[in-house]
């Protein structure tokens, strides 16, 4: 029946449910788990695993594990294995770095080594799409995926296949136009601005329109991500803010061009853990540093969104706005041809020269 949620729907739904709190179930052939988030999971439902006589451990990625000094036994992700003394407070400690200097000898850990790391690869990318710290707690059942089932209906858990996952994910560069309108700018009165909403559920994106680009042109475009602190209250860490106003200024100045505003906060990390990396900015690691730490890659966003609503706009070339090799690099790889790259350095002070250093220096930044 239609009435049926897809796994698209299904993913939507788990990552809702792993935000306030809740568990749900991943499944592996006849192999499945419990999830839950570290940040978020409550005691009670840790207690409530722990009852069913699952293994219990801690999904971290191996970047968080580098910092815990725990071994990464599968590469991308480590398994630490907890014990029945193991609560709530120390598995906070282990995900959220907020404390790292505070305790430095935490553990040592003991990472599980043998089995199938697949439900716990799956758990952790949850948890990163929904914006939580990329830590989760797996319950291996060892009923397998017909307990995992009989506990979903009795409890109203989600379910779902890890291995369907990455279709679900596919989703996200699959966008509709849902509204569009003439908004007056401050930059050019002769705005427009296109809502999208991806069919995975995520945050919609936004394309601002600036006079009538011809789409047998390549239109100057500009590929923004979201920066609540530089674009809205004028934060002086980044140079997004300047960037924003530089690139509608340029294309006003032209009489046209698009600006794409992607909901990627904090190089797609989330606001939340945004201020995170912050705060660990301020005890004196970089911007690179401080997103390991915590658990991410230097940056987590995908470009590709932004070439999809630009075909979807009717637009096959750019001279693409920015210093980021690596978005040209996504464009291109989309199917989009860039014809030029515009350089856009502005916005530098005293409070952020550091941070335009690292983005040059660690994340490839033509500055």
């Amino acid at each position: 029946m239609t009435l049926a949620l897809t796994i698209e729907e299904r993913a939507a739904r788990a990552r809702a449910e792993l935000r306030i709190g809740a568990a749900a179930a991943l499944t592996s052939g006849a192999r499945a788990a419990l999830i839950g988030a570290a940040e978020a999971l409550a005691p009670e439902r840790l207690e409530d695993m722990r009852r069913l006589g699952a293994s219990l451990d801690l999904a971290i990625t191996a970047r968080r594990a580098e910092t815990l000094k725990a071994r990464a036994y599968d590469g991308d992700i480590a398994r630490i294995i907890l014990g029945p003394e193991d609560g709530a407070a120390l598995i906070r400690s282990a995900a959220d770095p907020a404390s790292d200097l505070d305790a430095p000898l935490k553990g040592p850990f003991r990472t599980r080594r043998e089995g199938p790391a697949d439900l716990h690869r799956a758990a952790i990318r949850l948890t990163k799409q929904a914006h939580l710290l990329p830590a989760a707690l797996v319950a291996e059942l060892p009923g397998g995926a017909e307990q995992a089932r009989a506990l979903a209906a009795e409890h109203g858990l989600s379910v779902l296949d890890a291995a369907e996952l990455a279709a679900a994910e596919a989703e996200a560069l699959v966008v509709d136009p849902v509204a569009r309108a003439r908004v007056p700018l401050a930059a050019s009165e002769a705005g427009r601005v296109h809502v999208f909403r991806p069919r995975d559920g995520s945050e919609e994106h936004y394309a601002v329109e600036i006079g009538d680009p011809p789409r047998d042109a390549p239109v100057l475009a500009r590929l923004h991500s979201a920066c609540f602190t530089g674009d809205v209250i004028g934060s002086l860490k980044c140079d997004c803010g300047p960037q924003l106003r530089a690139a509608l200024a340029r294309m006003a100045q032209e009489g046209a061009g698009v600006l794409l505003y992607l909901n990627q906060e904090g190089r797609g990390i989330g606001l939340a853990n945004k201020m995170r990396a912050y705060s660990l900015q301020d005890q004196g690691f970089d911007t690179v540093e401080a997103n390991h730490r915590i658990g991410f890659e230097d940056d987590e966003r995908d470009f590709r969104i932004g070439a999809t609503i630009l075909r979807r706009l009717g637009f096959s070339a750019v001279r693409l706005l920015t210093n980021n090799p690596r978005k040209v690099g996504m464009m291109e790889q989309s199917g989009l041809t860039v014809a030029e790259r515009v350089p856009l350095i502005v916005g530098e002070n005293p409070l952020n020269a550091a941070y335009l250093r690292t983005k040059a220096a660690k994340s490839g930044h033509l500055m």
